[in-house]
């Protein structure tokens, strides 16, 4: 029989889904040196962006004159953020404080390889290698996912020397510290000072939670979390733009709704963390709007 851990991911027999995609994952191709173009607005998140937002993140950021309609003043604004090369990056069972700690168990969560499928990120846009129809990636493997150094933090050894330098900076993370968030603010405090300590003074950030689950008790769980990290930012001094992702309108669009996640060969949902694709673009055309306003007032306070 399959089982779901808590985070989506298969245990015991896989599917024949998953031996296709293991197989997939072990000759992933590596992006080549000469492919890798810092992004000027980097999206990182958790596996949401893994299994089934990273198209749509790197669509709507790309896009962005398309989708947020600048005004004249918004619009020079945006100049602030040059080519507005995009590049996402989503690495499974990690949050913020997978990518402040400089060692252990947290660390690794970001760093180490996957035992068993060898790749633990998937990786779009300028990030990515060109034309690539495998997005899956390993950090640490590749010349633009050297996160991984010694005595360092992901956050640190990624903006270290300016070896990446966004120019707006866009976090989407929940999931996997949402038990932890849910239960204590303090917490939440503590992973927020830490990326505020890590991430460079000057670079514009906006943070997204992530999409709603498909099970009410998963997303009641998940709006104590978000109600402390947003609280948690505040009382920090807003260092990011905060844009709840979990709201009556993009909850009402998963909850339950069979269509927004993979499903099994009998109909029964099997995977209810992850969106899938369908979903996603559902979800950026419900925040819009909110995710246009976090842009606007970024780049208005940027002095980059």
């Amino acid at each position: 029989m399959k089982t779901l851990t808590k985070h989506g991911f298969l245990k015991k027999r896989p599917s024949i889904l998953a031996i296709t995609l293991l197989c997939s994952f072990a000759i992933a191709p590596q992006a080549s040196a000469s492919s890798f173009k810092k992004p000027d607005i980097l999206v990182l998140g958790d596996s949401q962006i893994t299994f089934g937002s990273g198209p749509a993140f790197l669509d709507f950021f790309e896009n962005i004159q398309k989708n947020c309609s600048p005004t004249k003043a918004q619009q020079r604004d945006l100049e602030k953020l040059g080519e507005q090369s995009v590049g996402v990056i989503g690495v499974r069972s990690t949050s913020l404080h997978s990518w402040t700690a400089r060692s252990g168990k947290p660390k690794g969560s970001v760093c180490d390889v996957d035992p068993k499928w060898k790749v633990n990120a998937g990786s779009y846009g300028t990030v990515a290698k060109k034309n690539a129809k495998n997005v899956y990636v390993q950090i640490g493997q590749g010349k633009q996912y050297q996160f991984c150094k010694k005595g360092l933090s992901p956050f640190e050894a990624m903006f270290k020397d300016n070896y990446y330098d966004p120019k707006l900076l866009v976090l989407s993370f929940l999931g996997n510290s949402s038990g932890t968030w849910a239960k204590s603010k303090s917490a939440a405090i503590t992973d927020v000072k830490a990326t505020i300590k890590h991430l460079p003074k000057d670079t514009p950030c906006i943070f997204m939670t992530t999409a709603p689950a498909y099970k009410k008790k998963v997303n009641d769980d998940r709006l104590r979390a978000q109600n402390n990290i947003k609280k948690a930012f505040a009382e920090t001094g807003n260092r990011c733009t905060f844009v709840e992702g979990l709201t009556p309108q993009t909850i009402a669009a998963n909850l339950g709704n069979k269509k927004h996640f993979r499903l099994k060969k009998s109909g029964a949902v099997k995977d209810p963390f992850h969106p899938n694709k369908r979903a996603a673009r559902q979800f950026f055309k419900i925040e819009q709007q909110n995710i246009c306003n976090a842009i606007f007032e970024q780049v208005a306070l940027s002095k980059k």
